[in-house]
């Protein structure tokens, strides 16, 4: 698996005494946090929305715009929908290899991640987590496996 970063189309320069800014919607759809795409506002929690896609595309090799993802159907939803019991169906074949052991810390983390995921992109702006603790998510997930 190779990474790639995914998408500058949305990008918005906001002052240290901005915390959001409105303007006209220009972005690649599946990214784009609901708020920026309905009403034009750019925030902090439209960089943590997107990051929480990315996390889903980078986990499951799938992209928000993949033709299965259509109509109510969506990344997000599909990933919601399969944890968290499913998530061995929907994320990349190699992250997870049946011989390889542990393989329960591994599904474990992949929850968490998909979790972490998700909890960065909740509708409501102000429902979402905040980088800071993304990152700490992710630390704890690191050491959960490290530690397996």
């Amino acid at each position: 698996m190779v990474g790639h970063l995914s998408d500058f189309g949305i990008a918005k320069l906001l002052g240290a005494e901005d915390s959001f800014r409105q303007t006209k919607t220009i972005g690649t759809i599946g990214y784009i946090a609901p708020e920026y795409g309905q009403d034009g506002l750019v925030s902090t929690n439209c960089d943590v929305y997107s990051f929480g896609i990315v996390m889903m595309e980078a986990f499951t090799s799938r992209k928000p715009s993949d033709e299965m993802f259509t109509g109510d159907l969506s990344l997000k939803h599909w990933v919601n929908d399969s944890l968290p019991t499913e998530v061995t169906q929907i994320v990349d074949a190699d992250l997870v290899r049946p011989k390889e052991e542990p393989v329960n810390a591994k599904v474990q983390c992949l929850v968490s991640v998909m979790e972490l995921a998700l909890s960065c992109t909740s509708v409501s702006p102000d429902a979402r987590i905040n980088m800071k603790e993304a990152l700490l998510a992710l630390k704890n997930i690191r050491l959960q496996l490290a530690t397996s």
